[in-house]
Order: structure tokens, then C-alpha cells, then sequence
């Protein structure tokens, strides 16, 4: 449940635990206006706290941002494997199913969506933790690509490679969907299943491209 904000007067502000405060009122500013508008001192104001409690949790902006994102890559991360795992339960395409929950995740988490991929970070060396969770996220779609080609589901080509080109047409839909510019939530998603099912129809091995390999390697 979201945390409830009440603004008081400066100085009378007690929250039990005001970290989680701060997170939700920078979530709050951040789905209304953006993330380049977010400033530590206006998520201040909102609740009624100091400089001095501002800075004993956060000691600037970038600060706030990466625990934002850090909290949402450890979601990003599990909705990923969650998808990988459930899909081979299933018998369904592990790839497919991982494209669905990626935009899926984008348009219910806007914000810390938003937030992850933001350029306000300045630092991410500063910030261990979310370089894992980041890197953990792009590993499992590397992983599974690497899992498909060995099964002989997709080309051989440097499954790094195919997994950026993977992300950003993802990411891409991902970010026309927030704006608005692909419809309501239930087209977004068709659209999506959609654009998976074409690229990774296009990643299938062909007889004509898998004799090329052989003579390649002979």
C-alpha cells in the first residue's frame, strides 16, 4: 500500500520510517512530472522535513534515483527469470514470454522504469548493488538466448550482440507505450506479443542459413 503523505509545517515532520517516505514521494513526482524535474529539495518540501533529514538518508539526488532504480532491478530482474522459468514449465517460447513481462513491467512500474534507465544516475560506480541487479537483468536474456542457440532455436551469432538488438526493440515499444503514442494498455501488450513473435521468428535458424554455417566450419 502506498505510503500516505501528509505535508506539516517544517520541523514537525516524524514518520517511522521517513527513507520509505522519501521513495514514495520521489515515485509520486516522478509519474507526474519526470524524472529530469525531480529535485531532493522539492521531495523535502512535499513531506514538511529538513535539509538536515533529507541529507541524513540521501546525500543528493543521484543518491535518491539509484535507490529508486535499485529497487525497481531487483523486480525487473526476478519478473524476468519469473518469465524464463514459467515459459519452459509451459512449453512455451522463453524468449516471447520474457519480451511480454519486460513490457509488461515497463507499463506498470512507470516510474521506477523510468528511473532505471535515466541518465540522472551520474555515477553508477558509486552504487555496487545496482550495477548487479542490472547486470543480472541483461544476463538472463543473454543466458536464455545462449540456452536457445544450444537447442538450435536461434542463429549463432554472439548472444550478447542478439540480446541488444532484442532490448532495444523492447525497450523501444516500452517507451511509445508510456508516452502514449500506441494506445491503451491492452494494445500495447498485442502489440507486443506481436513484435516479439516477428523478431524472434526472424532469429529461427533456416535450412539455408544453417548450410552456410556448416560449409563455413568445414
Amino acid at each position: 500500500m502506498p505510503v500516505k503523505l501528509k505535508r506539516k509545517p517544517k520541523g514537525t515532520y516524524h514518520h517511522p520510517d521517513l527513507q520509505v517516505a522519501l521513495v514514495e514521494a520521489a515515485l509520486q513526482t516522478i509519474r507526474k512530472t519526470g524524472v529530469d524535474s525531480l529535485t531532493l529539495r522539492d521531495v523535502g518540501l512535499r513531506l514538511g522535513v529538513s535539509r538536515t533529514a533529507l541529507y541524513r538518508h540521501f546525500k543528493d539526488k543521484s543518491a535518491l534515483l539509484a535507490r529508486l532504480a535499485l529497487e525497481g532491478f531487483r523486480v525487473f530482474h526476478q519478473t524476468l527469470q519469473s518469465a524464463v522459468d514459467q515459459a519452459h514449465t509451459n512449453k512455451k517460447d522463453p524468449l516471447e514470454e520474457m519480451g511480454m513481462a519486460y513490457v509488461n513491467f515497463a507499463m506498470a512500474n512507470q516510474s521506477h522504469y523510468k528511473t532505471m534507465f535515466s541518465d540522472s544516475i551520474c555515477t553508477w560506480g558509486d552504487y555496487p548493488d545496482l550495477a548487479v541487479e542490472a547486470d543480472g537483468a541483461f544476463a538472463v536474456l543473454v543466458n536464455t538466448i545462449a540456452a536457445e542457440q544450444r537447442a538450435g532455436r536461434i542463429i549463432a551469432e554472439d548472444p550478447a550482440r542478439l540480446a541488444q538488438v532484442i532490448w532495444a526493440g523492447v525497450h523501444g515499444l516500452a517507451t511509445l507505450g508510456m508516452a502514449g503514442h500506441l494506445g491503451s494498455h491492452n494494445d500495447i501488450i498485442h502489440l507486443a506479443r506481436h513484435h516479439c513473435h516477428t523478431l524472434f521468428t526472424g532469429l529461427r535458424p533456416t535450412p539455408r542459413n544453417t548450410t552456410r554455417r556448416a560449409k563455413s566450419t568445414s
